[in-house]
């Protein structure tokens, strides 16, 4: 997804321009930092307490100039019209989110209210269209028989959550005016491949998944969905 979102934003916004990112959901920090190193200003919107104490220790580990540039705020995707001003920021991201919220018409239309003119949004949510193929990947074929036709699925922690269908979330971009620009398969082979992070075959593996990512029919049937919407 980093690829993905880099390629977006340099297409976007001119070369060595310092944005002012979102990054609602930020977890441990990981994308927010990456930003924040390539020159960007960053905030991070949090609300588990473990999630929260992990980025705001990798933050703390950072050199000044880039800690300069990150703040962590405690809170969700719902409170954006709390803490900002509408229009704050040109790049606003919201990753694996919207599959735990009650009512994500609610938190997409406040992503929308602080997305600047110009301004870049990145969703990731669970492929609805897909639903079978993470269990029929890992030979459970009770699991992909009974995955059809859904749109909601267990999380690790066991609780019912639900995924998203690009038909779906590119009406409801176009609904606060920041209208579908890209989209993104993601983990379309690794659900299935047993390769460990930086071990042999890691880097092909990546490879795969950036050529399928992108390509039809592969991208459609992906675990994921990277979906990039913009407002001109």
């Amino acid at each position: 997804m980093a690829r993905q979102l880099d390629e977006q934003i340099v297409a976007r916004f001119p070369v060595g321009r310092r944005l002012r990112v979102l990054d609602v959901g930020m977890g441990h920090g990981v994308q927010a930092l990456r930003l924040a190193r390539a020159g960007h200003e960053v905030t991070g919107v949090e609300r588990d307490a473990d999630a929260l104490a992990a980025a705001r220790a990798a933050a703390a580990a950072e050199p000044e100039g880039i800690r300069s540039r990150m703040r962590i705020v405690e809170g969700d995707g719902r409170d954006t019209g709390v803490h900002f001003p509408p229009g704050s920021f040109d790049v606003v991201l919201c990753h694996g989110v919207l599959m735990h919220v009650e009512e994500p018409d609610a938190v997409l239309a406040g992503l929308g209210r602080v997305l600047a003119p110009g301004g870049l949004l990145s969703l990731v949510v669970r492929n609805a269209d897909a639903m079978a193929m993470r269990p029929g990947l890992r030979g459970d074929w009770a699991g992909a028989l009974a995955a059809f036709g859904t749109d909601t699925y267990a999380d690790r922690s066991g609780t019912q959550v639900r995924a998203h269908r690009l038909d779906a979330v590119t009406g409801a971009l176009a609904g606060i005016a920041a209208p579908l620009l890209a989209w993104y398969g993601v983990r379309v082979f690794s659900e299935a491949a047993e390769v460990p992070a930086g071990g042999a075959g890691w880097e092909a593996l990546v490879a795969a998944e950036e050529r399928a990512g992108r390509t039809d029919p592969y991208r459609a049937v992906a675990s994921l969905l990277h979906v990039c919407g913009a407002r001109d």
